[in-house]
């Protein structure tokens, strides 16, 4: 689980950038690291991006996710194994469940074939914390301009959760994107172009002269 986890051991003192690779940057797991990153290491950190369209409503009980409703159901299993079995079909239904058509089909073969390639199996603790350990990061201790990606269909990060997670970051440098056509793995989806061109833009972003 996430509270588990050791933290990250090193940070730049001008900018920390969260990796966004290709396998794995816009997922849950990674979203929570990253929040927490942005969390432990605000005085160092310049810009931060948060994969809300990959990742969990973080504040208060679950609204508007219907995929975490259905996992929900599941919590005991998940609580009484530490690793939960995964295989071609399921990295198929990450793709399939919200919004079917959003990824093209060799993309999802390649990418299944990538993931089952490493392991059959993976760690039961975030969908424990989605699913029972909301709130896991409080916005308001991330004190870093921050952007949150949310794709137009994804079935997991409700908008009015992270909306509610947005109002309470405390910067006023804070972005919400929305990412027509994607639904949760925006990196592999057809309009890809657009997540580089959103995260590109916010991290070039030039700071402001006037604050007030």
């Amino acid at each position: 689980m996430l509270r588990s986890r050791k933290a990250p051991t090193t940070a730049s003192p001008q900018r920390l950038i969260f990796s966004s690779s290709a396998a794995s940057g816009h997922c849950s797991s990674t979203a929570f690291r990253r929040a927490r990153c942005a969390r432990l290491y605000s005085r160092s950190a310049t810009r931060s991006s948060l994969p809300g369209s990959r990742s969990t409503p973080w504040c208060g009980p679950v609204r508007g996710s219907p995929t975490l409703a259905e996992r929900k159901k599941k919590l005991p299993e998940f609580k009484a194994k530490s690793r939960r079995p995964i295989d071609k079909a399921f990295i198929h239904s990450i793709f399939d469940r919200d919004h079917p058509g959003t990824a093209e089909e060799m993309v999802i073969d390649a990418f299944a074939d990538a993931v089952t390639a490493l392991d059959s199996s993976v760690p039961t603790g975030t969908y424990v914390d989605m699913c029972s350990k909301l709130p896991v990061v409080d916005p308001a201790k991330i004190t870093v301009p921050t952007l949150i990606m949310r794709g137009q269909w994804d079935g997991i990060a409700g908008f009015e959760d992270l909306l509610a997670f947005f109002a309470r970051l405390p910067n006023p440098d804070k972005h919400f994107a929305v990412m027509p056509g994607i639904s949760h793995a925006s990196f592999q989806q057809k309009n890809y172009a657009l997540v580089y061109h959103i995260l590109c833009s916010f991290f070039t972003q030039p700071a402001p002269i006037y604050r007030g």
